[in-house]
């Protein structure tokens, strides 16, 4: 009893933290987005058009778009723009650049990329939903690719099948969407269709069911063992489904749906779920490949 007891006061203990720690955590998550807004307000008021397009892409990568931190950065924003009003001058570029990165820093403690997929230290110690984004396959020419290949890169990979009837047909168009929305900007990105259906989907079924879409486009298959391992590595599921009644080759493939895009250092970054619009996804992808490119003049 004397032991149930002490359970239960150390579970009541932790219980009664975790609001708090909730609540310090938001605090400074509000904290950090309020002093973005006093650098957005100065850099407004300074015509530093560089370090304003810098926090407006924080702003969208960071901030939960909630009333309460639009307010938090609307507050900021308008006191340093008032504050130069009253004669507060500009500061120097050096002196802003270094607050600007110890703002950056506070923020992306505070708020990780929202959908940002956790990292383990390793794959056995990696969490349940951390994604070891490697795979070794073979391109419509039969030459061997993995996801070595692409580092420099953003990667955008969806697993599919050419036979299936919905998901991928409309997971490849929101890609091809996702390459024309980005412009110039989609040199920067390789998107990739792997199927898990390599059975039927040979090399040549493949190219021509990519290219229909979108050239850019890239198809990959492996044998049952590589595309096995490499959706492992990925969290993604599949099974062939057969009817009984139906010939051998006559089959359906029930698999996990979305899309998953790596960084330039080949880390997963984000898990988009199925029927994202294309227009949100290139906004966030764009948004990343400016953060990870831009940085404030010094």
């Amino acid at each position: 009893m004397r032991a149930s007891k002490m359970n239960y006061a150390v579970l009541l203990i932790c219980c009664l933290g975790l609001p708090a720690t909730a609540h310090a955590a938001k605090e400074d998550g509000l904290s950090a987005v309020r002093d973005l807004g006093l650098l957005n307000g100065q850099a407004l008021a300074c015509g530093n058009k560089e370090t304003a397009a810098w926090v407006k892409i924080l702003m969208l990568n960071h901030a939960p778009k909630t009333r309460e931190y639009g307010e938090a950065f609307e507050a900021g924003t308008q006191e340093a723009f008032a504050a130069h009003g009253r004669g507060t001058p500009c500061a120097e570029r050096t002196a802003l650049a270094a607050r600007l990165d110890a703002v950056t820093q506070r923020l992306k403690a505070a708020l990780p990329v929202p959908g940002q997929i956790p990292q383990g230290h390793s794959p056995a110690e990696s969490e349940p939903n951390a994604i070891v984004p490697r795979y070794l396959m073979q391109d419509p020419n039969g030459r061997a690719v993995t996801n070595e290949d692409f580092l420099g890169r953003f990667q955008l990979i969806s697993f599919g099948y050419t036979s299936c009837p919905d998901v991928c047909p409309t997971t490849l168009l929101e890609m091809k969407d996702v390459l024309k929305a980005l412009g110039d900007k989609a040199a920067q990105l390789q998107a990739i269709f792997i199927t898990v259906d390599p059975e039927r989907d040979s090399a040549q079924v493949l190219r021509e069911y990519t290219s229909a879409f979108d050239p850019r486009i890239l198809g990959l298959r492996g044998s049952e063992e590589l595309t096995r391992r490499a959706a492992s590595e990925f969290k993604v599921r599949y099974e062939k489904v057969r009817d009984p009644a139906a010939p051998p080759g006559s089959y359906t493939v029930d698999h996990s749906a979305g899309m998953i895009l790596l960084g330039p250092d080949g880390r997963a970054v984000i898990r988009f779920a199925y029927a994202t619009p294309a227009k949100q996804l290139a906004e966030r992808i764009e948004a990343l490949m400016r953060e990870g490119g831009l940085r404030p003049a010094r």
